[in-house]
């Protein structure tokens, strides 16, 4: 009998021990002191780390106003990366004022007829352009401003050859006539000559130009003229050019060249071919906007035989004899330049010079107020965000004494399991709430700088609604 109470006692005990044990095993894997020590620590170490991240954040935008050095691969390469030329902003140039000079004349400018009289138009080369090996001449500013034509000319000092491209710079659209000029650069130009000559280093000494004489009424057709030589014995020939500036295409007008010499040969029995003559694009026709005009003669060692005025039309057709005395003939004048018209008066400049120099102190002054409200910006939501990082670390820790109470509270394995996958249920939604609340300040932030900057391009930022 007491053996059997004995073995029962003992069946009762190792079953309660098994319970107590089972019980134990589970509130070893979710209690309170396992969170205690565990996620507790973690979410010290995290408040920590994301303090100092937030503190170098901080540091970074400061030294990010101005660029410094202290800045990764990435970003270097980004602010390194080569920019575009042709959109930078060109400001007016002005004279240099040596420091020992205490006034130095301001120049005005006017804006006058280019092909002014009729066939004037000549590249002048500088002394220093065979040293210096190019030269940009004189531009032709088209009938409605939007562009100027130029010719850049080349010098090959092994050879001694001479070559020249056309470029166009695109006009400002913005500011007075003079200023839209002056603001003009080649920076700014297109990358691709509309004509070239040709760049062949057979001829020693040989040189080929491209002068702008006129653009048509229209401003959609130049009138060029290509003048073929050698610094040894002079032009050779020149040749007419039309460019058209829709099909972007050119036309060597040679067939004028030909009726000069059959109507020579055919009615004077003169061979111009034997002697040296040539000819010299004044222009288009007033009467006919789609002829050009020129003048043709002979030379003969001393005063020049005039050969008559022609025209033929801009696509090499019909050439005509206007007449064989050097009358005026009317020819168009289309295109603008811009020459010095006179100088500023001092008491203007001084004038200009004190009010810049006000400007300049209240823009250093402005300057340093948006300096002192970006820092105190700056600094202002570095203490946010440590608030914030502080404030999510104290909601940690409270959740977790909750989650204490809980714990202790229960008896059962299956409560243990359930509390600790709510717990990580809570707080995955609100991990999921802080980053949708972030994303949406994002949002809000992008929107706001893209509304700014539409504002700055003068662009209206109502929205259409339903009702409209």
């Amino acid at each position: 009998m007491f053996r059997a109470t004995l073995l029962i006692g003992a069946m009762l005990f190792s079953t309660l021990s098994a319970s107590a044990v089972t019980l134990s095993d589970v509130k070893d894997k979710l209690p309170w002191n396992s969170f205690k020590n565990q996620d507790q620590k973690e979410a010290e170490y995290l408040l920590k780390i994301r303090k100092e991240e937030a503190k170098d954040r901080y540091i970074k935008k400061k030294l990010d106003r101005d660029p410094t050095g202290y800045m990764t691969v990435d970003e270097y390469e980004m602010i390194s990366m080569p920019k575009d030329k042709r959109l930078e902003e060109i400001p007016i140039p002005k004279p240099d004022k040596p420091y020992e000079m205490q006034f130095v004349p301001e120049p005005t400018y006017e804006i006058v007829r280019y092909n002014n009289p009729p066939g004037s138009p000549e590249i002048s080369l500088g002394r220093n352009f065979r040293f210096r090996r190019q030269q940009n001449a004189q531009g032709i500013i088209a009938p409605d401003y939007s562009i100027l034509v130029y010719p850049s000319v080349y010098h090959y000092p092994k050879n001694g050859v001479v070559a020249c491209d056309l470029f166009v710079i695109p006009l400002d659209t913005k500011g007075n006539l003079v200023a839209r000029i002056q603001k003009a650069n080649t920076m700014h130009r297109d990358p691709d000559p509309i004509l070239s000559t040709e760049k062949s280093l057979d001829n020693f000494g040989a040189f080929r130009t491209l002068t702008p004489v006129d653009f048509s009424a229209d401003g959609r057709k130049l009138l060029i003229k290509e003048k073929i030589g050698s610094k040894d014995d002079g032009i050779w020939q020149t040749h007419a050019i039309i460019y058209d500036f829709d099909t972007k295409t050119s036309y060597k007008l040679l067939e004028l060249r030909d009726a000069i010499v059959y109507y020579w040969t055919a009615y004077r029995d003169l061979k111009l071919n034997d002697y040296r003559w040539d000819i010299y694009p004044l222009g288009f026709d007033i009467t006919e906007p789609d002829r050009i005009v020129v003048a043709s003669y002979a030379y003969t060692g001393g005063t020049p035989i005039f050969l008559g005025n022609w025209s033929i039309d801009i696509r090499g057709e019909r050439s005509k004899l206007i007449s064989l005395t050097p009358q005026n003939v009317q020819v168009s004048m289309n295109g603008f330049k811009m020459v010095q018209s006179g100088v500023v008066p001092k008491m203007i400049t001084d004038i200009e010079q004190k009010q810049l120099e006000r400007e300049a102190k209240l823009d250093k002054k402005a300057k340093r107020k948006k300096e002192k409200e970006e820092l105190k910006k700056l600094k202002d939501d570095y203490k946010s965000e440590i608030k914030e990082l502080e404030n999510n670390y104290k909601q940690d820790i409270k959740d977790l004494e909750e989650l204490k109470e809980k714990v202790e509270g229960t008896t059962t394995e299956n409560d243990l399991i359930q509390i600790k996958e709510d717990w990580e249920e809570v707080h995955d939604l609100r991990r999921e709430l802080k980053e949708m609340k972030e994303a949406q300040k994002q949002e809000e932030r992008e929107t706001k700088n893209l509304i700014k900057k539409i504002r700055e391009q003068g662009v209206s930022t109502s929205i259409p609604t339903i009702e409209d």
